[in-house]
């Protein structure tokens, strides 16, 4: 089984990956980014879309949002939250490195850094190739990742987070020569201990800008966060848009 297989990861560190403050992040993100401002009524794709942080805060502005996931129970919490929200989406199960919807969309969005999951390098890039079959002419894809450049001022120091009936350890770890990063974590609960690793690639804004070209996008941007900042030594994420060709 592959580490993003594990349903059990997903359970039970889901509430750490997916917490409160990262869903209001995401309504504050989809109301003021500059990059998540489209026209009502887009056809939007959010590939890997988790519990729907994004899914319902784009659903209410208008748009007609399709959320997947490969994980049945993230996307079980993305039709809960839906419901409670009052809004509409579809929901599919699938996988990234094989989803495909020719000309379906006019943007797909990648959040959290859900990219760079399978260990061979040419799978990864099929996720883009699919992504750019997807979107009409003139369509997006909007990626959010932990750049490599970012990545490389903290990595290393072990985080704790405290949780309301327990707390969580994680620590990350650079493996092949900056390639990779592996990301333990450590949940101590009710006296019992739950351990998980992730592991996947880590891409400087170099290397996704050649990898999304590879995959036949054009006018790539690479920005430092939602507000299409700089990507520069203040950046605190890697924020990459490209176009499909008209």
């Amino acid at each position: 089984m592959r580490w993003y297989e594990n349903d059990g990861l997903w359970s039970g560190f889901g509430e750490l990956m997916f917490s409160e403050r990262r869903a209001v992040e995401a309504e504050a993100n989809v109301a003021d980014s500059p990059l998540l401002k489209f026209t009502p009524g887009t056809r939007v794709l959010d590939l890997c879309c988790g519990p729907g942080l994004y899914v319902v805060p784009l659903a209410r502005r208008g748009h007609a949002v399709t959320g997947v996931d490969l994980n049945q129970e993230m996307l079980d919490r993305a039709a809960s939250v839906c419901a409670e929200a009052g809004v509409e989406a579809r929901l599919e199960q699938g996988d990234m490195g094989d989803y495909v919807r020719p000309g379906e969309f006019d943007v797909v969005i990648n959040m959290y850094t859900s990219f760079g999951y399978f260990a061979e390098p040419e799978r990864n890039l099929q996720v883009l190739r699919n992504a750019h079959e997807s979107l009409v002419p003139g369509g997006q894809i909007l990626m959010d990742l932990l750049g490599k450049e970012v990545l490389a001022s903290w990595v290393g120091r072990p985080q704790a987070v405290d949780l309301p009936d327990g707390v969580a350890f994680m620590r990350d770890t650079v493996l092949d020569d900056w390639t990779r990063l592996r990301t333990d974590w450590t949940l101590v609960r009710d006296g019992a201990v739950h351990q998980a690793s992730i592991v996947s690639f880590v891409y400087s804004a170099a290397e996704m800008r050649a990898m999304l070209e590879q995959a036949g996008f054009v006018d790539i941007e690479c920005f430092g966060g939602f507000d299409g900042s700089t990507y520069d030594n203040h950046a605190k994420r890697l924020i990459v848009r490209g176009t499909r060709p008209r």
